[in-house]
């Protein structure tokens, strides 16, 4: 099939255990693979934080709470896929209070702490922990832009192996195999091509609105503000780069999107990185894992619509076209 000029579809997803979530919208759709073999999807609606605010619509400012919001809504996927694979436990003391003391509401409360936690967490991993160890080198380098960039690279450094880490870990390796999945599937929509376990085999794995592209967006950017925004005290330098996180986050976001919406040259060249990393965070995906995906995107988005809207798809067309593709595969 020749190659089309990809059309943005506003559909967009996240890989969890043994399953894909995708939104359009305010919908979303998490599909499962059950540990009998059938696939389980749940649909649901979630507006995100401040729904219906003006600043959800203001550029800069928008990417903070879609940050926020894509935190708060993998997380409470990944608990659902989770859902099916854990084992019973017996109800202990502690789940009784915490449930009292909550109001009923004590798997939201773990929710939100392990959400915080893991935020801490990444803060701590991948902002100040390659400022101290760029300030291993001061004695060394005495040049505070240099030492600005020696930072950001450690920065990436870090993440990457990071990333080169977990993927060692069996069920990461399996996630990000399902990762593909879900790229492969958008890719697939956004070409023009049926929405088919055939189609998506042979589209890409690499999507430039991945939420891996958008974090190395994030690292880049904050290589750039940490340049020219500078404090002499230790402590301030800290407090510094935590305060501007949403900054940073902002912008990457606007980056991103356009990234998702151009083709241009230079937006290629921004997204070559990102998109390098992604060939670490996905996999190629099994037909199961796809059909899922399919099943994922099915639930929120009329594919067939928005192929005959934006290439021309006709379903009768197709499905001759595929009948003639068959025939020279069935005649060897």
């Amino acid at each position: 099939m020749a190659k089309r000029k990809g059309c943005y579809s506003g559909i967009g997803g996240q890989a969890v255990l043994e399953g894909i979530m995708m939104k359009n919208g305010d919908k979303y759709a998490v599909a499962v693979r059950k540990p009998d073999g059938g696939i389980d999807f749940d649909v649901e609606s979630y507006p995100g934080v401040l729904a219906g605010s003006g600043l959800k619509k203001i550029p800069f400012i928008r990417g903070v709470f879609n940050f926020v919001d894509s935190m708060i809504l993998g997380t409470r996927c990944l608990n659902y896929s989770a859902g099916f694979y854990e084992e019973e436990e017996e109800e202990t003391g502690l789940d009784r209070a915490l449930d009292k003391v909550s109001g009923g509401n004590a798997e939201k409360v773990l929710t939100t702490f392990v959400t915080i936690l893991s935020v801490a967490a990444a803060v701590g991993i991948f902002i100040v922990l390659p400022y101290f160890l760029s300030g291993l080198l001061k004695g060394y380098i005495r040049n505070e832009s240099l030492m600005a960039i020696i930072e950001g690279l450690i920065r990436i450094l870090i993440f990457v192996l990071y990333i080169l880490a977990i993927s060692l870990m069996k069920d990461i390796r399996r996630l990000f195999m399902y990762h593909g999945a879900e790229h492969k599937c958008i890719n697939c929509i956004e070409h023009g091509r049926p929405l088919t376990v055939r189609n998506v085999k042979r589209s890409s794995r690499q999507h430039r609105r991945c939420g891996t592209s958008f974090l190395f967006f994030v690292f880049i950017v904050s290589i750039v503000l940490f340049f020219f925004i500078r404090v002499d005290n230790t402590l301030e330098k800290v407090i510094l780069r935590i305060l501007l996180i949403p900054v940073v986050a902002g912008i990457s976001y606007e980056i991103i999107r356009l990234a998702g919406r151009s083709n241009n040259i230079l937006v290629k060249i921004l997204s070559a990185p990102g998109m390098m990393v992604q060939k670490l965070t996905t996999k190629e995906p099994d037909e199961q894992m796809i059909q899922v995906a399919i099943a994922a995107v099915e639930a929120v988005f009329d594919w067939k619509t928005f192929l005959n809207e934006k290439f021309g798809y006709v379903e009768e067309q197709e499905e001759q076209r595929q009948e003639d593709d068959q025939e020279p595969e069935q005649s060897e």
